[in-house]
C-alpha cells in the first residue's frame, strides 16, 4: 500500500512536469568516495522541494520547512536551503542520477538532473622525507576530462611556487618538499559553474621550522630554550629508517671561544637515550626520550654565559645518507662594568650592554635604574642618555647601588633583559685613619728636621769670634820674600 501511494505521487509529479512548460536541465557533478558533495539548486523560499534518485524519493520539504527523508538515506542526506548535501559517499552512489523538482503550488518551477561521477586523488604510497619529490594525480570519471586546479595545504595558491609543475593539467609534481607541504592537498574541478573538490592527505617528515630571528637570552636568564621537534609519532620515523639524532655547537666570534668545526654536544641512539659527547664540566641538559606522539628534543639548560653564543644545529640521520638539519642562532646579552660590580663612592664607572658584536640597526636598548628609598643619588648619574649601549656614571653615590637593567628591544617587542648589581660602599674608616696618621707623622718629621737645621745654623753664626782686619802694603823696595807688615 505504501509503494502504491509512492508510485501515485510520482505519477502526479510526472504529469504536472509534463504539462508545465519547464525544460529539464542536466548537470554533471563530481564527488569523492567517502567524501561529501553538495548538489546546488535555487534557494528561493516558499517552494516545495523534492529530491529523487532513480525514481525513488530521497528527501522532500514543504513550504513550512518540514522535511521528510527516505529510510534508506537517513543519516547521509540533508538540505541546505533547497540544495542537497550527501555525505559519506559510496561507490554505488555514482551509478545513480539525482533529480530535483521545485514546485510552487501545483506549478513545476524547475527540474534538474545530476549525473554523479567519481573524482579522486592518488596520494603517494608512503610518507615523504623533506627534500624528496611529491607526485599527485587527479582522476576524473568519464571521457569529459576537465581542467583541474590544485591547492596546497590550507588552500595555498600554487601559482607562484617555482617547485610546482602541472604537465598535463591533471598530474602534479612538487620538488624539494618541506614541512609546509604536509597536510591536505586539494584537486578542484569546475563543472556547470559549480566547484567540486577531492583531497589527499600527504605526510612530509621534517623538522619544525627554525626561528627566523636569532634567539635572544642573557647571562641573567635562567633557562633558554632552543626548539627542535617533529610533530609525528616515532613509528613514522622508523618507517623512513631513522638512524639517530644529535646536537652540535659552533661558537660565534663573540663567544670568546676558538672557532672551528662544529662540536657535537648530545647524541640520540637506540634505545632512545641522550649521551653527552663533550668531555668538559659544562652542565649539559638531560633531555627526555621521544614521546609517543611528538618527537621533541629541544635543548635547554641553566647558567648561560657569553661562551654559549653561536650556532646550534639539531639533526636527524636516516638511511641512505639523508639528514634533516635545523640551525638556530643564540645571542647572549650581558652588562659589563669597567670597574667590576664593587665600587667606592665618588668613583666613575662605565656600563656596557653588549651582544659581543655590533648590534643590528633594528635593535635598541633601554636602561632601567635601581629604585631605592632614602638613598642619595648622584646628580651626575642622571644625565647620561639611557638609550645607548654605553652608560657612564660619574661620581657614583649610594643611590646608584642596586640592579641596573638593560633591556633589548626590536621595535615594540622586548627580546631579553640583562642586569648587573652594583655594590657601592664608602672607603673603610681604618684606611682613612691610617692615611691621616701617616701623613701627619711625615709632615711632623719634616717640620722637626727643618727646625733643627735652622736652629743649628743660627747657633753656629752666634758662636764664631770676630777677627780684626789687617792692612797690607807693598814696599817700594820689596824684599825678595814678598810682603811685610807695617
Amino acid at each position: 500500500m505504501k509503494d502504491f501511494w509512492g508510485r501515485l505521487s510520482m505519477l502526479i509529479v510526472l504529469f504536472i512536469s509534463t504539462t508545465g512548460a519547464v525544460d529539464a536541465v542536466n548537470v554533471v557533478a563530481y564527488g569523492q568516495v567517502g567524501g561529501q558533495i553538495t548538489l546546488r539548486t535555487e534557494s528561493e523560499s516558499d517552494l516545495y522541494v523534492d529530491w529523487y534518485s532513480d525514481g525513488q524519493e530521497v528527501i522532500s520539504k514543504n513550504i513550512y520547512g518540514v522535511e521528510k527523508k527516505s529510510d534508506k538515506w537517513k543519516g547521509r542526506v540533508s538540505l541546505s536551503k533547497n540544495s542537497l548535501i550527501i555525505s559519506q559517499l559510496r561507490s554505488e552512489d555514482f551509478n545513480k542520477s539525482f533529480n530535483c523538482e521545485l514546485r510552487m503550488g501545483n506549478t513545476l518551477r524547475s527540474s534538474t538532473t545530476y549525473s554523479l561521477r567519481t573524482m579522486s586523488v592518488q596520494p603517494p604510497p608512503s610518507s615523504l622525507l623533506a627534500g624528496e619529490t611529491l607526485s599527485l594525480r587527479c582522476d576524473l570519471q568519464g571521457p569529459d576530462k576537465r581542467q583541474v586546479k590544485w591547492l596546497g595545504p590550507q588552500k595555498r595558491d600554487l601559482s607562484k611556487d617555482n617547485r610546482v609543475q602541472v604537465p598535463n593539467g591533471i598530474s602534479l609534481t612538487v620538488s624539494n618538499v618541506s614541512g609546509k607541504d604536509h597536510g591536505q592537498w586539494l584537486c578542484e574541478v569546475t563543472s556547470d559553474n559549480q566547484q567540486y573538490v577531492a583531497n589527499a592527505w600527504v605526510v612530509v617528515v621534517d623538522l619544525s621550522p627554525a626561528p627566523k630571528q636569532p634567539i635572544y637570552t642573557s647571562t641573567s636568564s635562567l633557562s633558554p630554550l632552543i626548539p627542535c621537534s617533529i610533530p609525528f609519532n616515532v613509528s613514522m620515523l622508523k618507517e623512513k629508517g631513522i638512524k639517530g639524532a644529535y646536537w652540535s655547537f659552533t661558537p660565534g666570534r663573540a663567544s670568546g671561544l676558538p672557532s672551528g668545526e662544529p662540536k657535537k654536544l648530545l647524541a640520540l641512539g637506540p634505545p632512545p637515550t641522550w649521551e653527552s659527547l663533550l668531555k668538559s664540566d659544562k652542565k649539559l641538559p638531560v633531555l627526555q626520550p621521544p614521546q609517543k606522539n611528538n618527537f621533541d628534543f629541544s635543548l635547554q639548560w641553566s647558567g648561560v654565559t657569553e661562551g654559549d653564543r653561536g650556532e646550534y644545529t639539531c639533526a636527524l640521520e636516516f638511511k641512505g645518507d639523508k639528514t634533516l638539519k635545523r640551525v638556530i642562532h643564540l645571542e647572549v646579552l650581558q652588562v659589563i662594568s669597567s670597574r667590576g660590580p664593587q665600587l667606592l663612592i665618588g668613583q666613575d664607572v662605565n656600563l656596557t650592554c653588549s651582544l659581543g658584536r655590533p648590534m643590528a640597526a633594528d635593535l635598541s636598548v633601554k636602561w632601567i635604574r635601581p629604585t631605592q628609598r632614602g638613598s642619595q643619588t648622584s646628580s651626575r648619574s642622571q644625565s647620561p642618555a639611557l638609550n645607548s649601549t654605553h652608560l657612564t656614571i660619574q661620581e657614583v653615590g649610594s643611590g646608584d647601588r642596586g640592579r641596573w637593567k638593560c633591556e633589548l628591544w626590536r621595535k615594540e617587542e622586548k627580546l631579553t633583559t640583562a642586569e648587573i648589581t652594583l655594590k657601592i660602599e664608602r672607603a673603610p674608616m681604618d684606611v682613612w685613619l691610617l692615611v691621616t696618621i701617616c701623613a701627619a707623622t711625615v709632615i711632623f718629621i719634616l717640620l722637626l728636621i727643618l727646625t733643627v737645621i735652622l736652629f743649628r745654623r743660627r747657633q753656629q753664626r752666634g758662636t764664631m769670634p770676630r777677627r780684626r782686619k789687617h792692612k797690607f802694603c807693598r814696599c817700594k823696595e820689596p824684599k825678595p820674600k814678598g810682603f811685610y807688615r807695617t
